[in-house]
């Protein structure tokens, strides 16, 4: 009788640490990713990135219009920043933000997501939070003209290859 005890309290304690596991293990729930979103200021955040990137977007439509200035008209640059300012304020957010609820679920156990919404609501994760966008916008200066660069090369190269197929096609 006491080894049956035994047997059936070392299975009940396993069955036990089996369900504490796959409670932590359960996939996050809707709420889960949103408490992450809302400890990570996900709005302020989106709002704060796009004023990051918006300068050195205008800044690049600067230089388009300054190096074409001769062929485009002279309110380039304010017809240009209209546009782009107008298409950043048109990107439905709350929709991006809902959309990317199923996407955390995929990725993430419902402890790591307490975990890391932990983490977010701590002093140090909310220091991350402040200092990201500084951290975008520096990022963004420093790689824009690698990123033009770049794409202007890439341009030329296949401008050329283009070229040399037509000089191909026309013997």
């Amino acid at each position: 009788m006491r080894r049956f005890v035994c047997v059936a309290s070392f299975f009940f304690a396993l069955a036990c640490l089996s369900f504490a596991q796959t409670a932590s293990d359960a996939p996050a729930s809707k709420e889960d990713v949103e408490n992450y979103l809302q400890a990570v200021h996900s709005h302020e955040m989106m709002k704060q990135m796009l004023e990051a990137m918006a300068k050195p977007m205008h800044q690049m439509a600067h230089d388009q219009c300054e190096k074409d200035k001769d062929r485009l008209p002279a309110d380039c640059e304010a017809q240009m920043s209209k546009i782009m300012d107008g298409m950043m304020n048109d990107i439905p957010w709350d929709q991006i933000m809902d959309s990317m609820v199923p996407v955390y679920q995929k990725h993430f156990t419902r402890s790591d997501m307490e975990a890391l919404t932990a983490f977010y609501s701590a002093p140090t994760g909310q220091k991350v939070l402040k200092e990201m966008p500084g951290i975008m916008a520096d990022s963004m200066q420093i790689m824009m003209p690698i990123m033009r660069k770049s794409v202007d090369q890439m341009t030329n190269r296949l401008q050329d290859q283009v070229a040399q197929m037509k000089k191909q096609s026309a013997n």
